[in-house]
């Protein structure tokens, strides 16, 4: 603990996503601008007219990762699949695609190292787990905010407890590929490593080359290997130890009561086969004896598969609780929610771009951009973002509301943009390029 508070705290890097809702934006928006009805209103109409248009953008963008996914959602059928040259190319598109989408909406990709640092992490998960990672093709993991939480941890039998200060994302998504059936690129296997994945494959009814997409909320950083599919648990030293102890203590008298009398065992039950001919007088009464401690042999032993049992339903019902309470959305559910949020935070960084250098008194630079809209924000809603002003602005160029003049941008008035973004909507409207 002294050398951990003695090491310097490096600041975590800000984050893009802007953590407001579109109508507190506008009002603030509306606040910070003055008092005049017309600007008030001038304003309200370019927001919602901007929304418009980025709306209309991403409703392709959604039959587009629609259409991306279709060959490797688990639900569709097998039948439907491509030959394995299309699917690879089908798979690469699928993957630029959500890629790109996420990015829009700001999350960002956790790393490998970060995930299998997290493997041997506890949070609140509090049980040993093990993820099947060899089982899939590819994993890809995404989050967006995070923040600090202190839980409580139970220790000494739960007769304890301690704080933990933990790293918990705000929003993770999860993308999982299962391996193709018979594809090629799969790591040898062992016989009883084959049958196990095919058993797990069965059970889950998961059919080779699919991809899954599941996105959770509020997951500490510890908790990321009980997010993977098929994840089983891992039975702990003191799990083993208790369980093995009593069996051991348990178990050992029965045998040495049994090893006296599993020959006259035999020798009854050879007499009876016709096997041996001679019987002694207190031999049948020996061989019930062992009989009975057959039996109780046999009790002693399911007893402790049934605890063994017990003891991992316990720890699986953690971890699904755990998980239950945080899943969002699955597979194409999460496409409408996904777009939804990068069409959002677009609007968000195109307006307050728009709104930046509107009420600025000079045309400024990209760099002057950001740090302006940075200080907004903080003046208005008291949060803290690392604003994008390259992608804010080349938003902006794509809907000809920028000017720049040697790296120094500026923007039309409200009612020259209004018109523009009107004049874009109706040849939106007016397209004839439908099937």
């Amino acid at each position: 603990m002294n050398e951990a508070s003695a090491e310097p705290v490096v600041p975590a890097p800000l984050e893009k996503f802007i953590p407001l809702r579109k109508s507190d934006i506008v009002a603030g928006l509306v606040a910070h601008a003055g008092t005049g009805a017309d600007r008030e209103v001038d304003l309200r109409r370019f927001a919602r007219m901007l929304g418009a248009i980025f709306h209309h953008r991403y409703f392709e963008e959604l039959d587009r990762l629609r259409e991306a996914y279709f060959y490797f959602d688990p639900e569709a059928s097998p039948a439907a699949c491509r030959p394995a040259g299309d699917l690879e190319a089908a798979y690469r598109s699928l993957g630029d695609e959500f890629l790109r989408v996420v990015t829009e909406a700001n999350f960002v990709e956790i790393p490998h190292e970060v995930i299998a640092r997290a493997f041997g992490e506890h949070a609140l998960v509090r049980v040993r787990i093990k993820a099947p990672v060899e089982d899939y093709r590819d994993v890809r993991m995404f989050r967006r905010g995070d923040h600090k939480e202190t839980i409580e941890i139970p220790y000494l039998f739960g007769l304890r407890r301690r704080t933990l200060d933990v790293e918990v994302y705000d929003d993770v998504v999860l993308m999982v590929a299962t391996r193709p059936d018979g594809g090629a690129g799969k790591p040898p296997k062992t016989l009883g490593r084959a049958w196990r994945s095919r058993n797990k494959r069965d059970q889950t009814k998961i059919r080779g080359g699919a991809v899954l997409f599941k996105y959770f909320r509020h997951i500490a950083r510890g908790d990321l290997e009980a997010l993977f599919p098929n994840v089983r648990v891992v039975m702990s030293l003191f799990d083993q130890f208790s369980l093995g102890v009593p069996a051991l203590v348990g178990g050992v008298p029965i045998l040495i009561k049994l090893a006296s009398t599993l020959t006259v065992l035999f020798a009854v039950a050879g007499f009876y086969l016709g096997l041996s001919g001679t019987l002694h007088d207190n031999d049948t009464q020996q061989a019930l004896a062992a009989l009975s401690g057959l039996f109780a042999l046999g009790a002693f032993v399911l007893r402790q598969w049934g605890n063994f049992h017990r003891q991992s339903l316990i720890h699986q019902k953690q971890v699904t609780d755990n998980i239950y309470y945080r899943n969002v959305n699955n597979n194409t559910g999460i496409f409408t929610y996904i777009i939804g949020e990068a069409e959002e935070q677009d609007w968000k960084e195109a307006l307050l771009a728009y709104y930046g250098l509107l009420t600025a008194t000079a045309p400024l630079t990209a760099a002057a951009l950001g740090a302006r809209v940075e200080a907004l924000l903080m003046e208005m809603f008291g949060i803290r973002v690392a604003f994008g002003s390259d992608d804010a602005l080349k938003k902006l160029r794509g809907l000809d509301l920028v000017c720049d003049a040697g790296g120094c941008f500026s923007v039309p008035p409200l009612p020259e943009a209004l018109a523009g973004l009107e004049k874009q909507w109706e040849r939106l409207l007016g397209r004839n390029d439908l099937p």
